[in-house]
């Protein structure tokens, strides 16, 4: 008699806990739902550029994210990347899987290039304090840290990128 009131309760804890991970897991990926745009980039020479010389906007819905982003060097040439792909975030983790990636070097002279592999990487997500934290894992995008309405995207030794949530 003792084992099956000691299962029955082990039993409607641990289905308490798979509840409360399950609602964990949906608040944190509820938190970075909606639409961003970039307020301003902070370059490693310290200067800053903001629109019109940036312009970018990206939004993330329950299981997917659109990102485009322009800007233009010191000479006036222009850099740009489109990108749509599925995601899936948790308290542990950001899974993203890429559907159509396009990007456009002036800058370099690379010119347009595409991908629509299908690739997919994932990387660990820290929640701690209200901030969310993990890196972008495809295509060597930024490290991100989302608080509130707002983020930054900072891509070591080459940028840090203001974003404010617009919807």
């Amino acid at each position: 008699m003792k084992t099956k009131l000691y299962l029955s309760v082990c039993s409607i804890f641990f289905s308490i806990f798979l509840i409360a991970i399950n609602v964990i897991a949906e608040e944190v990926a509820s938190s970075i739902e909606g639409t961003y745009k970039i307020v301003s980039r902070k370059l490693p020479d310290g200067s800053t550029q903001n629109p019109p010389d940036i312009l970018g906007l990206i939004t993330f819905t329950k299981d997917a994210r659109n990102f485009n982003i322009i800007w233009k060097d010191k000479n006036g040439k222009m850099f740009s990347i489109s990108s749509v792909s599925n995601y899936k975030l948790t308290p542990t983790e950001y899974t993203e899987k890429n559907i159509y990636y396009m990007q456009n070097d002036e800058i370099t002279g690379q010119g347009v290039n595409y991908d629509f592999s299908g690739k997919s990487g994932s990387s660990p997500v820290k929640v701690a304090n209200g901030r969310i934290e993990f890196k972008l894992p495809l295509f060597n995008e930024p490290f991100v840290v989302f608080e509130g309405n707002k983020f930054t995207a900072t891509r070591q030794g080459e940028f840090i990128d203001y974003w404010e949530k617009v919807q």
